[in-house]
């Protein structure tokens, strides 16, 4: 008894487990033992992780910083415009009554009638072409507005450069979405505006001092504005050859970028994802029949009702803080700045939950309640500084909600020509909100600016409404693929997100 209980007692615990604790691995069902050791990650699964995780650090560091730079040329030239509105711009060139307002539009209208050939045309030419070319088009046109001394010159310069631009948005977040996963692709959305709305505030402090030039070399402040812009912009053109990176399957053609093993993995990523990374043979009828899908319509006119406020507020939140709460203009241009930087915050975190967790649509409806806020606070609050504080709010929410939209509406389409559509669909209506944008904020309501405030909540309400019916539709459609009834989009295994 005594030998019996020494042994006991000696004998590791992981060999001969004590009497009433059965080792759990041990006295597992041969099954559960299998499935145990299925759950449990392999060696070639920990590396093709580790792969992986280096793989997107690479895409991020190349596509989606150049991405955030060149997007916020077209903030810069909103910052510049904005800026320049409250110094003796408007006077100089006669931009009285509407013209100021005229003067946004025109390049927008522009913008909006190339945004479908000029999307497709990223695709056939090529990024590394394609990019380099519109970017030194934009930086030699703001380049020469710095010379220009009547409002019909401005008018003029203002349709080409529409012209210029229209590519930019739609074409780099179409590129985006070739190289993510569904799941990852609102941090990256994120990370572009991220970059934006930094540059767009270093640039209203810029301008401050930019502004500062008045009259130095013969030129007002607001030339000095255009003409570093347009500078700095065709520096960037001659970069962007170098920095900009093709699309996946091409990405062999990109300066030293991927190895053939990471280019490998970055296609079997989206081809698991959603099995769209070769587009069909480019036709018309193979682009266009995808208009007859009506989430394509209900996707833009989110984007519309998201930039009536975008507009309102980057355009005019100068005049606003100079003529609504009484700044002086250079405080005013000065003050442009930090809702912009605070905008940084809730735009990565909201971004970073809405991947981790697969949310879409309630991050969306609280980007929206936060808007309303904002803009509750702006136009019904009669103290500055609560009015000040609302603006960051609106900045912070509108923000947050185009990276929130942009992974909505990519997450939720499947193949490389309806992408390409859909990209040039949103960012048409989202510059026919633009155009919207640009006459809701009234000098003659100064100081409230009620049809600004009431048309900015009204928007963000009926935003709401579009996620909620989405989320209905994407849960029924959801429920008959699983049940084996319908193929989604036209890819097997495909599933909305919501």
């Amino acid at each position: 008894m005594a030998s019996a209980s020494s042994s006991t007692a000696t004998t590791p615990p992981s060999s001969s487990p004590a009497k009433g604790k059965p080792n759990e691995t041990t006295h597992l069902l041969p099954q559960q033992q299998q499935q145990q050791q299925q759950d449990e990650p392999t060696d070639a699964e920990l590396n093709e992780a580790a792969l992986e995780k280096r793989l997107r650090l690479k895409i991020d560091l190349r596509l989606c910083t150049i991405a955030g730079i060149l997007c916020s040329l077209n903030l810069l030239d909103s910052g510049v415009i904005s800026s320049a509105s409250v110094t003796s711009m408007r006077a100089d060139l006669d931009l009285t009554g509407p013209r100021y307002s005229v003067s946004i539009f025109i390049f927008t209208l522009a913008s909006i009638a190339f945004q479908l050939p000029s999307t497709i045309a990223v695709r056939r030419v090529g990024p590394r072409l394609w990019f380099p070319c519109v970017t030194f088009a934009f930086g030699l046109i703001t380049l020469c507005t710095a010379f220009i001394h009547t409002w019909r010159e401005m008018i003029v310069l203002r349709v080409l450069l529409g012209v210029a631009m229209s590519s930019v948005y739609p074409g780099l977040t179409y590129l985006i979405s070739t190289w993510y996963k569904r799941s990852e692709q609102q941090t990256r959305f994120a990370f572009l505006q991220t970059g934006q709305v930094i540059i767009l505030a270093s640039g209203s402090i810029a301008n401050f001092g930019l502004n500062k030039l008045n009259g130095f070399g013969g030129l007002q402040g607001w030339r000095w504005m255009f003409l570093v812009q347009g500078l700095i912009s065709i520096t960037l053109a001659g970069a962007t050859y170098f920095w900009i990176v093709d699309f996946p399957e091409n990405a062999h053609h990109s300066l030293r970028f991927l190895t053939p093993t990471e280019q490998t993995l970055a296609i079997s990523r989206i081809q698991n994802d959603r099995q769209d990374v070769q587009p069909t043979p480019f036709t018309w009828p193979e682009v266009l029949r995808h208009a007859r899908d009506p989430k394509v319509y209900a996707f833009a006119t989110m984007f519309f009702l998201l930039n009536l406020v975008s507009t309102s507020l980057s355009y005019f939140l100068p005049i606003i803080l100079r003529n609504g709460m009484g700044f002086s203009p250079n405080a005013s241009i000065l003050l442009s700045a930090p809702p912009y930087y605070y905008a940084v915050v809730p735009v990565l975190l909201s971004s970073l939950l809405g991947d981790r967790y697969r949310l879409r649509g309630p991050v969306i409806i609280f980007n929206s309640l936060c808007l309303i806020l904002g803009f509750s606070m702006l136009g019904f609050a009669s103290n500055v500084t609560v009015r000040y504080i609302g603006t960051f709010l609106a900045t912070g929410a509108y923000v947050s909600n185009w990276a929130a939209l942009s992974a909505y509406y990519a997450s939720n389409i499947a193949g490389q020509w309806k992408r390409a559509f859909t990209a040039a669909a949103v960012t048409a209506m989202n510059g026919a909100g633009g155009i919207a944008g640009s006459f809701i904020v009234r000098q003659q309501e100064a100081p409230r600016y009620a049809t600004a405030v009431w048309v900015s909540i009204g928007s963000h309400v009926l935003m709401i409404g579009f996620v909620a019916a989405f989320s209905g539709y994407f849960w029924a459609a959801n429920k008959r693929q699983r049940a084996g009834k319908v193929v989604l989009e036209g890819t097997e295994g495909f599933r909305y997100s919501y």
